[in-house]
């Protein structure tokens, strides 16, 4: 059996603005839909700015919990919620995404966004949550959460605000969002 060498890793991006996108990927319902809400928030770099170019993905269970597994992310026919949105930074460095509230999909379980980012300079993407901030008891019984430092734990968790639920996102530096390693990854 012979062996690879590795070779260098590459970096991903900055051509997310002209593969990735695609009609309708930051709705995973349609603005305006009942129940409808929006998770927004703003990729920053180490310095402390915002980053123009990055990719935000969300995987979501539905509102009831269940752990959607219908076709048509790529092609929304603006009627079925799949869980996976996908929203590319302005030029300010925000994004947003109009969806449902996902549900726990567990009892006693707290509610998330898996998040996944890709930005100019990173090697691989990185992941990540958004906690919702409304279940206190959920959050101090989620074993992830407590698996991280307390004075981490608030990057981990969205922010109710005006506009609905507000994550930012700080790949470095002061506040850095808390960034999850999975097996083989």
């Amino acid at each position: 059996m012979s062996t690879l060498t590795p070779t260098p890793g590459q970096t991903v991006g900055p051509f997310f603005h002209y593969a990735l996108p695609y009609e309708g990927d930051r709705d995973l319902v349609l603005p305006g839909t009942a129940g409808a809400i929006r998770l927004h928030g703003t990729v920053y770099d180490g310095a402390g700015a915002p980053i123009p170019d990055a990719l935000i993905e969300i995987w979501q269970a539905a509102p009831d919990g269940s752990v959607v597994q219908q076709p048509g992310s790529l092609r929304r026919d603006g009627w079925t919620f799949t869980g996976f949105g996908r929203a590319s930074t302005s030029r300010d460095g925000s994004y947003t995404f109009s969806t449902l509230t996902p549900g726990p999909t567990e009892d006693g379980a707290a509610a998330f966004f898996a998040v996944t980012v890709f930005a100019r300079g990173l090697l691989s993407r990185l992941f990540t949550r958004a906690y919702l901030p409304d279940d206190a008891d959920a959050l101090a019984a989620d074993t992830l959460l407590a698996s991280v430092p307390d004075d981490r734990r608030g990057t981990l968790i969205a922010a109710r605000d005006e506009q609905g639920l507000c994550f930012d996102i700080r790949l470095q530096g002061e506040d850095e969002t808390v960034f999850l390693r999975f097996p083989g990854h």
